[in-house]
């Protein structure tokens, strides 16, 4: 009961937002967002604690700032993707600019598919959908919702303009698939994982353990890595920014797959230390230094059963 009730709040919010006006769509995101600014306290605390350590020379009253403003993006976000999903394709690009372009042709033209990598920062759902308009469908890295309808919705969001949605059974050979034919996969390197891929590496002067996968697989196959971000322009539009391509470290290397994934990582730092206001702080990045009293539930639920404390892990490749 609990699932369909969610699935039919999102549902009436879907047709809500076909009928509202763009500054009122954004303005109840941002309202959500700071609601759950106020009430939760446990993600609230994460934020503050991550954006102390981040940022240690900045004040007290800054750092909560921006806790509070990227919960109203988080807020917002939600809207946006759903505001997207009720416009038809050229209402979509009518939106966006998008620079870089040329990179990700480039990339593509190599013949050994793409690796577009990014964190949970801007607005990364929505250029997911654009890109599959203006270049060619991705795979998507993801995993299921535990809400099995309200996974249906999103799925259907994220697939609408020809995307695929990738899980987590067989996904590497799933990967290697669409790069062998050429095809691009997007993948989220930003959140803590404890599987067997996991290794640390430094992000904003802290070890985080992150994926090697995505650096494994591009070593492997040639297939460029281009990070990837989307930020607002205001008045309800956005940059789609395609990066220089990730540099693969030299044959000589004598841990490439750390160093090719440090460098990925820092391409990702940089763009949150501009904009911290647009990456998800909320979520508990650092485990290994967070007070064990303090293990609350993941931001995003697992429909593997786990328990919400480690919800998180093996969330992407």
């Amino acid at each position: 009961m609990r699932h369909r009730f969610e699935y039919l709040v999102v549902r009436t919010l879907i047709v809500l937002v076909r009928l509202m006006p763009d500054p009122v769509v954004r303005g109840c995101g941002s309202l959500l967002g700071l609601a759950f600014y106020a009430f939760d306290r446990p993600h609230r605390r994460i934020a503050e604690r991550n954006l102390a350590a981040a940022f240690p020379l900045r004040s007290a009253s800054e750092r909560r700032e921006i806790a509070s403003a990227a919960f109203s993006h988080f807020g917002r976000l939600l809207f946006e993707v759903l505001k997207f999903s009720t416009l038809s394709p050229d209402a979509m690009l009518a939106r966006v600019e998008f620079d870089g372009e040329e990179r990700a042709r480039l990339a593509y033209a190599q013949g050994k598919g793409v690796l577009f990598v990014t964190g949970h920062f801007g607005f990364w759902e929505l250029h997911a959908v654009v890109h599959a308009l203006r270049l060619a469908p991705i795979g998507v890295l993801a995993r299921a919702l535990d809400n099995p309808e309200l996974n249906r919705l999103l799925e259907s969001i994220r697939e609408r303009t020809g995307n695929s949605v990738i899980y987590r059974k067989n996904t590497i050979r799933r990967v290697m698939r669409m790069l062998q034919t050429r095809q691009g996969v997007a993948v989220l390197i930003d959140q803590h994982i404890q599987s067997r891929d996991a290794i640390y590496v430094d992000f904003f002067d802290r070890p985080a353990a992150t994926t090697s996968a995505v650096a494994a697989i591009a070593l492997r196959t040639g297939a460029p890595v281009v990070p990837v971000f989307a930020l607002p322009l205001g008045g309800g539009r956005y940059r789609m920014i395609y990066e220089h391509p990730v540099e693969p470290p030299g044959a000589d290397s004598p841990d490439a797959v750390r160093e090719f994934t440090q460098r990925c990582t820092d391409v990702l730092e940089m763009y949150v230390r501009r904009r911290p206001d647009l990456w998800l702080w909320m979520h508990r990045r650092w485990r290994e230094t967070e007070p064990v009293s303090d293990r609350v539930p993941g931001m995003f639920p697992s429909a593997d059963g786990a328990d919400g404390a480690e919800a998180e892990d093996d969330a992407e490749l």
